[in-house]
């Protein structure tokens, strides 16, 4: 062992022990490796008496069998000297996953590795006394042996972050089969029995209401947003998915609005927990409006807040079917005059006042209004008058707001 400082190489103390006494020392420690590892064993049990024991094939406890080998590899390396003691990394790799499948902090196995450095010194420290190691090789071997614990630690590291790794990967799994099942429009058997099985395998208590999200990826490569534990959230789609429970419960929608910054998409309305599969339908379909250029973009939408969208534009064909019947006395009008003769029919029909209140929505003057509600009168007749017509009027006119092709009084407000 030699250590190294920049170019310049510092004599190890431990290298300058003689070869017989460094051979007598190995020697001694390597026939008393069996004992004082059980006796490590045993303190560490002491200090630790809620520690599992796992065996081995043989029916030997692992942790015996890992301190064994790790004694026996370092006093091996001390006769050779020859690069760093290295320990085969499956006990402590184990170790490491078992800490991390019983969901465990790897802070108490670290410090049971400590004690272990500290039982085996004491010993090593006896031993060198016999052989007349001088203390500055003593020393030096304290310092190679908390070198070498670092090694084991990393190992353990290793083991716990591989357990992390799969735990994160099945719970995954596990939720993407419980959402595919909250979210499926026909089931077979019994549902609530099947959702009661799943959702206990990933501890998420069933709700009493969900709304189901759909988002739109800012990026390519977008990390998926921090929803919280109790959010399902499932990044293998192209537009990812996700299962708020109880949504409206306090705190729900702020804690949404911070984790969602930067994404878009939109919410559906709060249901049921079986009627989740039609939370997703009206996101979906805010989501296709938003692509539309429909609906606001560059942000995440509650479907609640966009009500009158979503009914209204999602039955095109109907619609468009039912404007040609109704708005068909406006075919013989120019386009821009048949455009402020629908916008004041809307007027008139949303605020049921008289042209003094329509001039107002529309902003034009009062007698602007009234030469156009006579037009409306001579093209419709007594028609205006029948409320099953008004309200298809009103109908397919809002609509044609929301599209764009009608001006919005509301937005010069």
């Amino acid at each position: 062992m030699a250590l190294r400082r920049g170019p310049v190489t510092v004599r190890s103390a431990w290298h300058d022990v003689p070869r017989l006494q460094v051979r007598q020392f190995a020697a001694l420690a390597m026939a008393e490796a069996p004992i004082l590892a059980e006796e490590i064993l045993q303190e560490i049990r002491h200090e630790y008496p809620h520690l599992p024991v796992v065996l081995d094939d043989s029916g030997e406890p692992m942790a015996l069998v890992g301190i064994r080998r790790a004694i026996e590899v370092f006093v091996q390396h001390l006769e050779t000297a020859e690069g760093r003691p290295r320990v085969h990394p499956e006990v402590f790799q184990e170790f490491g996953r078992g800490e991390g499948l019983h969901g465990r902090s790897l802070d108490s196995l670290q410090a049971i590795y400590r004690l272990g450095v500290r039982l085996a010194w004491r010993r090593f420290a006896e031993i060198g006394t016999r052989v007349e190691i001088p203390p500055p090789a003593m020393y030096e071997l304290v310092d190679a042996g908390y070198e070498y614990l670092d090694g084991l630690v990393d190992q353990s590291v290793r083991g716990y972050a591989e357990a992390a790794a799969r735990q994160a990967g099945e719970r995954l799994r596990l939720q993407r089969r419980l959402m595919e099942l909250l979210l499926a429009e026909h089931h077979r058997g019994d549902p609530a029995e099947a959702l009661s099985e799943r959702a206990a395998r990933i501890g998420w208590p069933l709700p009493d209401k969900v709304a189901v999200g759909v988002l739109l990826r800012p990026a390519r490569e977008a990390v998926a947003p921090a929803v919280g534990q109790g959010v399902l959230l499932d990044m293998e789609y192209e537009q990812p998915r996700m299962v708020v429970p109880e949504p409206d419960a306090a705190g729900r929608p702020e804690l949404l609005h911070r984790a969602l910054t930067g994404w878009a998409g939109a919410i559906g309305p709060p249901v049921p927990l079986a009627d989740a599969a039609k939370s997703l339908r009206w996101a979906e379909a805010a989501v296709r409006l938003m692509e539309r250029g429909l609906l606001p973009p560059g942000e995440v939408l509650y479907c609640t807040e966009h009500t009158e969208a979503l009914v209204l534009l999602q039955p095109e064909e109907l619609i468009d079917d039912l404007a040609l019947r109704c708005l068909e006395p406006l075919a013989h009008c120019g386009p821009t005059h048949g455009r402020r003769l629908a916008e004041t029919l809307l007027a008139w029909l949303e605020t049921r006042g008289g042209a003094p209140e329509v001039a107002a929505r529309l902003g034009v003057h009062p007698q602007t209004v009234r030469y156009r509600l006579r037009q409306i009168r001579e093209l419709w007749g007594d028609e205006v008058d029948d409320p099953d017509r008004r309200f298809e009027l009103e109908l397919v006119l809002r609509a044609q707001r929301l599209r764009g092709e009608l001006g919005d009084p509301r937005a010069r407000r």
